[in-house]
């Protein structure tokens, strides 16, 4: 009995052993520094609009005001997609849609929204890194109902994709979604028709994508959710956006140095190869390490810095300034343009959110939501 013991506990130490060599020759190791390139002292202060228990994840603001946003996904939360009524968070559009019953359009583990050109609020469930599979949910903001669910083939979102942010064209039909495949190794971009539920997976592990040899120090903490090199936090492809004109679809890693984009005539092309539609991706600006991205109507991007907690502008002529920050504002996550111009940021505090308790969000909270306004003219929703 002692030897078969001894037996089992070899066994299951050899191949525990194995799982942490293999974990960590795919996930560990510590990063370089990124390089710093810009000043990060803001030119506004951002305005504090919601206090929260819990930390959100994105944020889309309807034409007449409307605010919506989620409780981020990596934190669990049993009520997932919210409206700001009144200064309060309120689940919506109802209770049993936070149950996440996937027989019906519901909410599961939701990161990302968005609002499209037909008053319509998406979501985004990227099913447990695709083990339930990943589906979209759409939301008739004029009756508060649902009225669609679009699951996501396998093929194109399976175990180990990630599809946590995605951006929505002005028709409202064609929907572009990054996976960020940080279990798969395989980040890539999704294109959705919405209207006949087709889904592509187009630039698989792409350069323009894929993340960077950099180390990320949110407020000056190195983000190691393991608390060790086991687990290297260096994310690949996040941050997305379409211009307002529908020309270019802007793309990058959240970790890394280059901000691409590719045009939008050539993504819905589905006459190119893999290898034509690879080569028509072209780099446009250098930017700081960032989670999210929106656009307005003159050219200008506008970045969520990770690193240093602050919303950046890339101008039209790629230069980059520091553009809006609050002492509170921890790691600027998701972007919403609202009306009168003005930006709406949620504050995810990631470093407090990713691979912690229960009890440790409830020692970091509260949480915020803030909104500043932009240099340029934008429609809400995106």
């Amino acid at each position: 009995m002692v030897r078969n013991l001894l037996r089992i506990a070899v066994v299951v130490g050899v191949l525990l052993a194995a799982f942490v060599a293999w974990f960590f020759a795919n996930y560990g190791g510590t990063g370089q520094p990124f390089p710093r390139i810009g000043d990060p002292k803001p030119r506004l202060k951002a305005e504090l609009i919601a206090t929260l228990p819990e930390p959100p994840g994105n944020i889309a603001v309807s034409a007449t005001g409307r605010v919506f946003f989620t409780y981020h996904a990596e934190g669990h939360p049993a009520i997932k997609v919210l409206e700001l009524v009144n200064g309060r968070p309120v689940p919506y559009p109802n209770l049993e849609m936070q149950r996440g019953d996937r027989s019906k359009p519901s909410y599961g583990a939701v990161f990302n929204i968005r609002i499209d050109s037909r008053n319509r609020l998406w979501s985004i469930d990227h099913g447990e890194h695709g083990l339930f599979g990943a589906r979209l949910v759409a939301v008739d903001l004029g009756t508060n109902k649902p009225i669609k669910q679009i699951w996501l083939p396998r093929s194109v979102a399976g175990i180990g994709s990630y599809v946590q942010d995605m951006q929505i064209d002005a028709a409202g039909r064609m929907i572009y979604i990054a996976d960020i495949g940080v279990f798969s190794g395989h980040p890539g971009l999704i294109v959705l028709d919405s209207e006949t539920g087709k889904a592509r997976r187009v630039l698989d592990r792409h350069p323009a994508i894929m993340p960077g040899p950099y180390a990320v120090r949110a407020q000056g903490r190195l983000m190691q959710p393991l608390g060790s090199s086991l687990f290297w936090f260096h994310p690949g492809f996040d941050p997305i956006a379409v211009d307002r004109q529908g020309t270019w679809l802007y793309i990058g890693p959240m970790s890394g140095r280059m901000l691409s984009r590719v045009r939008v005539a050539d993504l819905n092309n589905e006459s190119l190869s893999p290898s034509e539609l690879a080569a028509r991706v072209e780099p446009y600006a250098e930017r700081p390490q960032a989670d999210g991205l929106t656009i307005d109507n003159e050219g200008s991007i506008y970045l969520t810095g990770i690193e240093d907690g602050i919303v950046w502008k890339l101008g039209p002529d790629r230069k980059l300034t520091a553009l809006a920050g609050h002492p509170r504002m921890r790691w600027p996550d998701g972007l919403s343009f609202g009306p009168n111009n003005m930006i709406y940021v949620a504050d995810s505090d990631i470093p407090d959110v990713m691979m912690q308790s229960k009890a440790h969000m409830r020692e970091k909270a509260p949480y915020y939501l803030f909104r500043f306004p932009a240099d340029g003219t934008a429609p809400a929703g995106q």
